[in-house]
């Protein structure tokens, strides 16, 4: 993926970036390697530093109201104090790291519904920042997360939407300052107990936290609302463990034989 632009700090004749990703697909945890390649203009120009960003878009609850902001997650800086002369061309290597929390935006080859993710360069020109447009990039599972999804889909969950969200999880070591949800409607057996099922992950090095969260129908003799599943494992685990046997379960008990707060938090 490229993007071409004039650095606006320069005015006419100034230099141009592009910036090309050398795979547009990663796990959390990978690097994103690339360039960012600066043609030089009309006249000599000073680049104090060229940084990169991680963005996504975030729902916001402000009071009664919500919004969506695109938020910058992970930054990392490619080269400092860089000079580029009249008609020069350089070419500047990057690693980024793709933090374990990142959220997922493919699943299995297809996207999902409501989540954007890019890399975005930004230029810093005496002090003032020229950000440039976002390289789409594309985020797909790891092999812990995958497993857990696949069960999701041997059972007949049926993906509708995902989102990340403004906020942290309580009893789970979230280091990102929004976390995912990844809906699902149930199978059919427990549609009319649940209306909806959200998944989100949180990964570290050693551990996948898995949180679910079951939406109830209320009905004559029982109370809606919302029950929460919280597992801990280590990735080794996770992919040792019959996940469609744990959401089959948990499922049995959220939809109102007995309550549910998973195991390992």
């Amino acid at each position: 993926m490229v993007f071409k632009r004039m650095l606006r700090a320069f005015g006419v004749g100034g230099p141009s970036v592009d910036t090309v990703l050398t795979n547009p697909n990663v796990r959390p945890g990978e690097l994103l390697t690339g360039e960012v390649r600066i043609a030089g203009g009309d006249h000599p120009a000073d680049i104090d530093e060229v940084k990169l960003a991680l963005v996504t878009r975030v729902e916001v609850e402000s009071g009664d109201n919500e919004h969506n902001r695109n938020v910058e997650f992970a930054r990392a800086v490619v080269a400092r104090n860089v000079q580029v002369g009249p008609g020069q061309r350089l070419a500047l290597p990057f690693q980024f790291p793709v933090p374990l929390e990142t959220p997922l935006t493919v699943v299995h080859g297809t996207p999902l519904h409501g989540m954007t993710m890019g890399l975005r360069t930004e230029l810093e020109v005496r002090g003032a920042v020229d950000p440039g447009d976002l390289d789409p990039v594309a985020v797909h599972p790891i092999r812990s997360q995958e497993h857990v999804l696949n069960a999701f889909g041997a059972l007949g969950f049926r993906f509708t939407r995902a989102d990340s969200e403004q906020g942290r999880i309580h009893g789970v070591p979230q280091q990102l300052p929004f976390y995912q949800e990844i809906e699902f409607l149930p199978p059919q057996q427990f549609l009319g107990k649940i209306s909806q099922i959200e998944l989100t992950f949180v990964a570290d090095p050693h551990h996948l936290y898995v949180v679910l969260e079951a939406d109830r129908r209320g009905g004559l003799f029982r109370q809606g609302g919302d029950t929460f599943g919280h597992f801990a494992m280590s990735h080794d685990e996770v992919i040792r463990t019959d996940w469609a046997g744990v959401l089959h379960q948990w499922m049995d008990k959220v939809s109102g034989r007995r309550s549910s707060h998973g195991h390992g938090l």
